[in-house]
Parts: structure tokens; C-alpha cells; sequence
């Protein structure tokens, strides 16, 4: 495993396409569910335990090396809103063309033939953690870390928060991210045994639901 590489693949500024994306957080806002600090860290930590343990034990399952065609049949499976599936695939078009500019390798060349449109993102996310060099445990930490990154980093933008308040929301979910990521590694291995069934499967309506709406806003900040 290299920490740098580790580093590099969880930097915001890496070119895979994030920072256009809240991850909810913009119809949260309009909702008045996310409306200052404290409600930001609910809705974190909401996203961490469902879509982030969800994405965490795909993008672990890819960096063990199960099918990313199976892998990528069970994140449709687990995303039943036709926006997000959109979203992920899109994501997860960009941070190929990263991931293949960065850590070139025959395997990221099959997934880009493969899926001409994208798969979708922590399958795309899974396969780059491998190239990498780095493990299971470390794609989930990943996957898990940008799905509270994203919405807090978002808020920012949207509220006007205190950049230093949503730092201290990252913060204080390091212990659960922590928590969630070693769950999402431990479900891969099982998948591995057992199967893509073995994978967590946790959701999330409300955000498949403001998804849906959101697309259909006329003027929005952020792509979803």
C-alpha cells in the first residue's frame, strides 16, 4: 500500500468530476433539512451509514478483484433512482479518465471498453484503488470519506457555512467513518466467499426522492 497514492485518490482536487456534485445536499438546503452545522452533520452522518456503507463495500469489493460487471449489476441493483444511476455512471466516466491517466493499467483499459458510458463510480473507484496499489480497506475509506466530503464541502457553497465548522463535522465523524469503512471491507470479503448478495444494501429514500426533484429544478448549482 502507498499513502500517497491513498492521498492523492482522496484529495477533492483530483480530477475525477466530484466537486460538481453535492451528494443531496443542495435539495437538503432548499428543504431546510440542512440549515446550519449541526443539521449538516445529521445529514452526513444519515448519508455515511447508507449510501457511503453501500459505495464502501463496492468500490471494496472492486479493489479485491470480483467481476466489476457483476459488481457494477449490483450497484444499478442499489440505486433506484434513474438520476443517481446517471450521476454514478457519469462520476465514474470522469474518474476512469483520471484513474487511467494516473495509474495506467491493462485492467482500467478493459472497464473503459467495457463500459463506453461508465460504470458506475465505486466500481470505477474500486478498480483505481487496485491500480494504485492499494487495498480493499483503503477503497472503502475512499468511497466512505467522499460521501460526507461532498455534501459538507457543498454547504459551504450553498449556506455560506463556516468552512472551519464543516471541517469540525468531518472531524467528529472520523470515528464512524472509521467504523464503516472496516464494516464495507468486511462485507466485500464475504461477497468474495458468498457473492455480490453479501453486499450491504442499506437505503436511503429521501435521497432518492430529492434527487428526482432536483433534476428537475431550472436552475440548480450542482448537478445532483
Amino acid at each position: 500500500m502507498s499513502l500517497a497514492a491513498l492521498l492523492v485518490l482522496a484529495d477533492g482536487r483530483f480530477p475525477a468530476g466530484g466537486h460538481a456534485h453535492s451528494g443531496g445536499a443542495e435539495a437538503a438546503c432548499k428543504a431546510g433539512r440542512i440549515h446550519d452545522a449541526a443539521t449538516l452533520e445529521e445529514f452526513c452522518r444519515g448519508r455515511l451509514h447508507t449510501a457511503g456503507l453501500t459505495a464502501g463495500a463496492l468500490a471494496a469489493a472492486a479493489a479485491l478483484g470480483l467481476d466489476p460487471a457483476v459488481l457494477d449489476a449490483a450497484a444499478d441493483a442499489r440505486t433506484p433512482s434513474p438520476v443517481l444511476r446517471t450521476a454514478a455512471r457519469r462520476l465514474g466516466r470522469q474518474l476512469l479518465r483520471a484513474a487511467r491517466a494516473t495509474w495506467p493499467t491493462a485492467e482500467l483499459d478493459a472497464l473503459a471498453a467495457a463500459f463506453p458510458r461508465g460504470a458506475h463510480q465505486p466500481v470505477v473507484l474500486g478498480l483505481t484503488a487496485r491500480a494504485a496499489g492499494l487495498g480493499p480497506l483503503d477503497a472503502a475509506h475512499v468511497a466512505a470519506y467522499e460521501s460526507v466530503s461532498g455534501p459538507a464541502t457543498a454547504t459551504v457553497r450553498l449556506l455560506g457555512l463556516d468552512p472551519f465548522q464543516a471541517s469540525g463535522v468531518l472531524a467528529r465523524l472520523a470515528p464512524e467513518l472509521d467504523s464503516v469503512s472496516a464494516r464495507a471491507a468486511r462485507a466485500a470479503d464475504r461477497a468474495r466467499r458468498e457473492g455480490p448478495d453479501a453486499l450491504p444494501a442499506a437505503s436511503s429514500p429521501l435521497l432518492d426522492i430529492a434527487a428526482q426533484a432536483h433534476a428537475d429544478w431550472p436552475v440548480r448549482l450542482f448537478a445532483s
